[in-house]
């Protein structure tokens, strides 16, 4: 039974190491030495010392006992002792506690050395290879894997699988930055099982899911040290140090995606981020059908919400009749200190079938004496509405109505500025989606399917260079590469059109040539660059960009530009898995996600079902073996290659 004890760095009179309890042997063997680092379990303690030393205690009758010492090539900076818990037989839960076999010590050489216990024989060391001196580890068992975590000063985190079967050897090794300040993992438990925090200035919870480690974002800010704190008025509960301030709290069903809503009162309708000042800008629409003084009973705002407290703190109001249409966040040539806020809108009043007016807004966030307001700079009348606004090489870049424009910022002569027209390109139905990508413009039609633009700059003029002949009916666009572009239309299909830029005749570079076609079943509406959750720079899907996507029924996905080596080994299990599983009903996969709209209906190209691919790992055994027998692969290895694809989402 442990007494009450204590473990610091000096005794206060001569500087030697301090530990409440020592008598005898324990305290010549810790004289003149300074304490740097120290860990625990039942009867046991680890103890580094200055110059390297390491010692084992052992609490015996009231009484610690050195049980053997050692002298590390490099100082100590970290250490903990391992495996704390036994691992429940074929469940992979942990048990009780168990006697500590190995320590995991990091140094200020940039090492990490793997002693044994209770003898501190060295069994491995690892060189780092980083500049930064480990800060903390931990040995832990998740979901019946032994793990072995290192935290460096930096905010970068190393993990290890400990191979149990071979003395305690590290293997599958794995880095990954969770923030930019020094960092303190910590075990602690929710639901019966084993997760770890690490405190920092992005504080993480690390946890396991299928014995694959998965890392879940804290919604609190910097946090220096954590701990359990279980009581009778604060159950399972954790305590944080965060500055000054002592925080409890529980944490929340682990999962990837969080998801936290905040009340508006208003129907939310663009919304852009602008980091330079840390803000959202969120267009609204107030309807109070109750006043009727106003002949529109809709109020159009423009909102500027903190980006930490989600608290307005400024807000527009637009005129009468006039409707938000596009929202973006850029700066200027010329003006580069400031970071404005543009809206696009458009005057819908009852007697107009389709806008002839729009204005362009530009937004400046000021703060001024601790007060935080949304400045009107410049207002800029166009001749349709704005259907959409894009940063364009120090200019802005807007779709209004059947035409693209060029703004360039520019100075009048009493020193305030406004947009001033560059050049456009007429010839659209409804120029609704524009994006750039250095020089080039690619435009989503009302019906005429994608077309691609160039910009001049010499000439200050924009050129048609190729366009997609087929008729469709656009709900959204983005730029893959240089030469390949994604599209959305209103039939629930997404297509993709390459460029012919190297073809020797002019009628084929004109063409758009359609390389990939799909029916995902859902409305799209947005396309945007990034991913939900972070990417592992070691894991194998690191070099994998993809694309988040919208619809109009509130579901969130996820597209992924496969290199052709990965495309072509989907493919083939997308086929085997057809094969082996058979659809509700009898319904056929294959016609589920045929391209069809009203012109025509074509067999899916250029795409992989994510969905039906990440059905391998819901299969039974015998199923899975089966699908890997016709893959001609070990069915261990594609389950690895399918959680990795998984871990994209």
């Amino acid at each position: 039974k442990w007494q009450p004890g204590e473990v610091s760095s000096s005794s206060g009179g001569g500087g030697d190491a301090g530990m409440e309890g020592m008598e005898g042997d324990m305290q010549e063997s810790v004289a003149g030495a300074k304490i740097t680092a120290a860990t625990c379990t039942s009867g046991k303690l680890l103890v580094s010392l200055s110059q390297g030393q390491l010692v084992y205690i052992e609490l015996q009758t009231s009484k610690l006992v050195v049980k053997s010492r050692a002298t590390m090539p490099a100082e100590v900076s970290c250490l903990d002792m391992g495996p704390r818990m036994h691992s429940s037989a074929g469940t992979g839960a942990e048990g009780e506690e168990e006697e500590p076999k190995f320590a995991c010590l990091g140094s200020w050489d940039m090492n990490i050395t793997i002693c044994s216990l209770p003898g501190l024989q060295t069994i491995c060391s690892i060189p780092l290879g980083v500049d930064v001196i480990p800060r903390s580890s931990l040995i832990c068992r998740l979901e019946g894997v032994l793990y072995c975590m290192v935290a460096l000063g930096d905010g970068y985190l190393f993990t290890f699988v400990v191979d149990e079967a071979n003395n305690y050897q590290l293997t599958d090794r794995k880095k990954v930055s969770l923030g930019t300040q020094p960092m303190t993992l910590k075990l602690f438990t929710t639901n019966g099982s084993n997760h770890v925090f690490a405190a920092s200035d992005r504080p993480t919870v690390i946890y396991s899911s299928n014995k694959k480690l998965l890392y879940s974002n804290v919604n609190l800010r910097e946090v220096s040290h954590m701990c359990s704190f279980n009581s009778e008025a604060f159950p399972d509960c954790l305590a944080f140090i965060q500055d000054e301030t002592m925080v409890i709290g529980t944490i929340d069903q682990i999962q990837k995606l969080h998801i936290r809503t905040i009340p508006l009162g208003e129907q939310p309708r663009r919304i852009c981020h602008q980091k330079q000042s840390r803000t959202f800008a969120v267009c609204t629409i107030s309807s109070d059908f109750e006043d009727t003084s106003r002949d529109d009973n809709e109020i159009n705002y423009v909102r500027l919400i903190d980006d930490q407290t989600f608290e307005t703190l400024a807000r527009f109001q637009l005129d009468v009749y006039e409707h938000s249409c596009s929202i973006v966040s850029c700066a200027f040539d010329k003006d580069e200190k400031h970071c404005y806020y543009l809206v696009g809108t458009a005057y819908a009043p009852p007697d107009e079938v389709e806008p002839t007016r729009g204005r362009i807004l530009v937004f400046l966030v000021v703060n001024q004496n601790g007060n935080t307001t949304l400045d009107l700079i410049s207002s800029k009348e166009v001749k349709g509405a704005v259907y959409n606004l894009n940063a364009f090489n120090g200019k802005l870049l807007a779709g209004i109505n059947s035409k693209v424009q060029i703004y360039r910022w520019q100075q009048r002569e009493e020193g305030s500025w406004e947009l001033a027209n560059e050049c456009s390109h007429p010839n659209h139905i409804l120029a609704l989606y524009v994006e750039s990508r250095g020089d080039f413009i690619v435009v989503g039609d009302l019906m005429k399917s994608i077309s691609l633009l160039v910009y001049k700059p010499e000439e200050g003029t924009i050129e048609l260079l190729a366009s997609d002949f087929n008729t469709n009916w656009m709900t959204a666009v983005h730029i893959l590469d240089d030469d390949t572009y994604l599209g959305a239309e209103n039939s629930c299909n997404l297509f993709t059109v390459r460029r012919n830029s190297d073809c020797a005749t002019e009628e084929y570079r004109q063409k758009l040539e359609v390389v990939g076609q799909f029916h995902v079943g859902e409305f799209v509406n947005r396309f945007r660059k990034g991913s939900l959750v972070m990417q592992l720079p070691e894991s194998g899907s690191a070099s994998i960009e993809t694309l988040i996507f919208g619809t109009i029924n509130g579901v969130i996905g996820v597209v992924a530009s496969l290199p052709p080596e990965k495309y072509q080994m989907l493919h083939k299990l997308e086929q085997c898995l057809n094969q082996v599983i058979k659809g509700v009903g009898g319904l056929s996969h294959q016609k589920w996600r045929s391209f069809c709209s009203e012109r025509k209906e074509e067999e899916a190209s250029g795409f992989i079902d994510g969905d039906l691919i990440e059905s391998y790992l819901d299969l039974k055994k015998e199923r899975m073996d089966e699908v890997a027998r016709l893959m001609s692969m070990d069915a261990e290895e594609l389950s690895k290659q399918v959680e990795e694809l998984a871990r994209l989402h």
